[in-house]
């Protein structure tokens, strides 16, 4: 197999025998080939557009198929299989109906659309078009190493896509966008720089995409407002939803309404308690449990309660807690309860509910052991922005000497420790913002307050990059200043796609000085990396106190 798509490649090379996530060589050669289906769609689904043909359903389609093939999504190779049927079945639909809007028998043969012999190993045959696909572009290991930097951001752009759709957002450019770049992946002929100016414009089209997601979630359930959130247990029945998607935890605590289960987020989906409206409407949504998706094998196997992971990131579960374990949409693993999308796009929770009700839950002797403890999420950019007067006073009268956003991704390596250190050795006059799953290293800790206003910032989810990139624009305009003159340095953490789409939306918007880890890309060449510390000042980490002290100079 060949996997350098996430953070924790073995010994930061890339997988070659087994996925360090746990993936397996079949499921990799069985995604590897459903992207070859979709990048033959794509140029398939461009031509149906310029006949004015809706590809609607094809391009939803398209990006939650895309989105399963991302880091710790999905595991079931019989799911992958069903993606790649549905792809072919989507690409030789479009060219029938092109050439029935046109009437002319079309020449298809110049479109890369390879057929999947079905008879055959289609991990096998995955394997062998990654290999050709390498000896086509390992010529110049530099331009390969920008198309995996495209493809891999392509897919963070997919899955905020895919949740914004959810939510009924959508952009034409975005869809587009995703078959033009797909389509591209086989030319020969772009440079260097045509290359780098493909994988900006990714930044620049997930920067829609990120904006999409934030109008769905704020016109649904208004904006954010700092909420405080319990981190201890109350006694009863429980479900616990893991991952990023809103639209889907609110459906389970419709469907739980008056069953006296309480519902808890875990992970990513803390910054849910911000949202006024949930927490206004559904009473029985009431905590957070657990930390970052690297624990959940420890902390599902505690909970007393069913579970159900919305998108990645799952990690392959354990017997003692895969029967209460339930997934849904692009996520996936063999033998995993799944609840299946009905035609009206909704799910029936159902089961879930049930496998609830007959476990156990909290008792009131547990909940007695648990010391009270809550956090506060809510600092998305209308409330950050509600007190600019007051952040801007404080920076001129010298309280607020400088701002750290310390974000991203979370992960098992040791070597990510440097972010709660580097946070816990930040001046007292200086404010944290924090975002993503990287924030569970220091989430919980008091940093205190200047003038009234907390040292640490919950900003939200990862997509939640979009509300920093805001407020860093809005203090820019108020001091009258670039974005990269600003008192804020950016020291970010990366594990799977998603991050690495934010990444290029932060170098196309320009901005500078970023610190990256806890380790570089394996997909990124030494000479693209240097290209990129020469015009964007991209650094990787090193230590706390020799890069606070870089910061602060």
């Amino acid at each position: 197999m060949f996997c350098e798509q996430c953070e924790q490649t073995a010994s930061g090379q890339g997988c070659h025998q087994w996925g360090a996530c746990g993936k397996s060589p079949e499921v990799n050669g069985v995604q590897d080939l459903l992207i070859y289906c979709l990048r033959g769609l794509a140029p398939v689904a461009l031509r149906a557009r310029e006949f004015g043909i809706s590809t609607h359903e094809v391009d939803v389609f398209n990006c939650e198929a895309i989105f399963a093939t991302m880091t710790n999504v999905n595991f079931d190779q019989k799911r992958f299989i069903d993606y790649i049927r549905r792809a072919i079945a989507y690409r030789e639909q479009l060219k029938l109906q092109i050439e029935q809007a046109t009437g002319v028998s079309q020449n298809w043969s110049e479109l890369s659309c390879y057929e999947p012999c079905f008879d055959s190993s289609l991990s096998e045959q995955g394997q062998d078009l990654t290999l050709k696909f390498i000896s086509q572009s390992g010529k110049n290991v530099d331009i390969f190493s920008l198309k995996l930097t495209v493809l891999y951001g392509l897919k963070g752009v997919a899955s905020y896509a895919f949740h914004a759709q959810e939510l009924g957002q959508e952009d034409e450019r975005v869809y587009q966008f995703c078959y033009e770049a797909l389509a591209k992946l086989d030319t020969q002929d772009l440079s260097l720089d045509d290359w780098v100016s493909l994988a900006l414009k990714v930044g620049e089209i997930n920067l829609r995409t990120m904006e999409l997601l934030d109008a769905g979630h704020t016109n649904t359930y208004g904006h954010p407002v700092p909420t405080k959130v319990a981190l201890h247990p109350k006694a009863g029945k429980a479900i616990l939803v893991s991952g990023h998607d809103i639209p889907q935890l609110e459906a389970v605590l419709k469907q739980t309404v008056d069953t006296g289960i309480t519902v808890y987020t875990h992970g990513e989906l803390l910054p849910a308690h911000g949202y006024p409206l949930l927490k206004k409407i559904y009473p029985h949504f009431y905590g957070h449990y657990g930390t970052a998706w690297q624990n959940q094998t420890k902390e599902f196997a505690k909970f007393p309660g069913a579970i159900i992971i919305t998108t990645n990131c799952l990690m392959p579960p354990h017997d003692n807690y895969e029967d209460k374990l339930f997934s849904i949409g692009p996520v996936g693993f063999p033998g995993l309860n799944y609840l299946a999308t009905g035609v009206d796009g909704s799910v029936d929770f159902t089961p879930a509910i049930r496998k609830a009700l007959e476990l156990r839950g909290f008792t009131e002797d547990e909940v007695a052991k648990n010391e009270p403890r809550q956090v506060t999420t809510g600092f998305a950019r209308n409330a950050v922005l509600s007190v600019a007067d007051q952040i801007i006073a404080a920076v001129k009268g010298g309280q607020i000497r400088h701002f750290f956003l310390v974000g991203g991704c979370d992960g098992a390596k040791p070597d990510r420790n440097y972010y709660a250190e580097l946070v816990e050795k930040v001046p007292n006059d200086c404010i944290v913002l924090t975002l993503a799953c990287g924030k569970f290293r220091f989430f919980d800790k008091d940093l205190g307050h200047i003038g009234g206003i907390p040292r640490l910032l919950d900003m939200g989810q990862c997509n939640d990059a979009y509300s920093a990139i805001q407020i860093a624009i809005a203090l820019a305009k108020a001091f009258e200043v670039d974005v990269n003159q600003l008192p804020l340095s950016m020291i970010l953490s990366w594990y799977e796609q998603k991050a690495v789409a934010i990444l290029l939306t932060l170098l196309h918007l320009g901005i500078k000085d970023i610190r990256l880890g806890p380790t570089l890309p394996a997909f990124i060449s030494p000479n693209v990396f240097k290209l990129l510390s020469q015009k964007y000042n991209l650094a990787p980490i090193t230590e706390p106190d020799a890069d606070l002290a870089a910061c602060l100079a």
